[in-house]
């Protein structure tokens, strides 16, 4: 039997491409969006309240709807602020405040030139980022990786998808995007959890150690592994996809 070729690679992007301080970019995050939303005239901590609810929400969503539609209707429902109000008066946050989280992270020297190599091998290539964020957010972020956006044929954002990791549903919305199969794919990523369960779908995975997340402290045997220098390496054996 032949073995599938691989033809498609997905890319987490915080503490994989991006190494990041999860902490540090959370408690930030929710520090600046309170702010911006008592500048605005909006009750900081009901506001806060809402966002970590949305955030929850859109966590568990299970795709009836777009996790921008899950998340507005819940900070809606606990404000009373219309969502199509404050969406339009919070726009600027992630093209000006949402920035200085840059400090929880720290640019690669080896993620743009790894993305770049990947894509010119003929792979296709996703960014499979948990779509928590509006593009706007995402993109943001990408910049502080050094990476342009153009290098991906997809890039996962709240705006267009309505499941989130570590569910499978979100793998699913990846795969019919690209109209590929799971046994055509590599997952790759730092959250054992969030990332290496693409391997149930029949994915091949690869596993960044630098910033590891393993909250459930499952057994990291399973899984292809090493630093994102180990990944570079990896990739630099992979054939040419035609």
């Amino acid at each position: 039997m032949v073995a599938p070729v691989l033809s498609t690679i997905l890319f987490d992007l915080d503490g994989t491409l991006l190494p990041l301080d999860q902490k540090q970019f959370m408690q930030g995050y929710f520090s600046l969006f309170g702010k911006r939303c008592a500048e605005l005239g909006y009750e900081a901590d009901s506001s806060l309240a809402a966002l970590q609810a949305g955030l929850k929400a859109m966590l568990a969503n299970d795709g009836t709807m777009t996790n921008k539609e899950r998340f507005d209707q819940t900070f809606e429902q606990m404000t009373g602020i219309a969502s199509s109000e404050f969406n339009t008066r919070f726009a600027s946050f992630y093209e000006t405040d949402f920035h200085q989280l840059k400090a929880a992270s720290r640019k690669s020297s080896l993620a743009s030139d790894l993305v770049t190599m990947v894509r010119n091998k003929g792979y296709d290539v996703v960014l499979a980022t948990t779509p928590l964020f509006p593009w706007q957010g995402t993109h943001a972020r990408l910049a502080w990786a050094g990476i342009d956006p153009s290098l991906f044929s997809l890039i996962t954002t709240y705006e267009d998808f309505s499941y989130a990791k570590p569910y499978l549903g979100y793998y699913h919305e990846v795969l019919k995007h690209r109209g590929v199969q799971p046994s055509h794919c590599m997952m790759i990523g730092n959250d054992v959890r969030e990332d290496m369960v693409a391997r149930e779908l029949g994915m091949d995975v690869f596993l960044v150690t630098d910033c590891l997340i393993n909250e459930q402290q499952a057994s990291l045997e399973p899984y292809p592994k090493g630093s994102l220098q180990d990944l570079y390496t990896f990739c630099e054996e992979l054939s040419i996809c035609k």
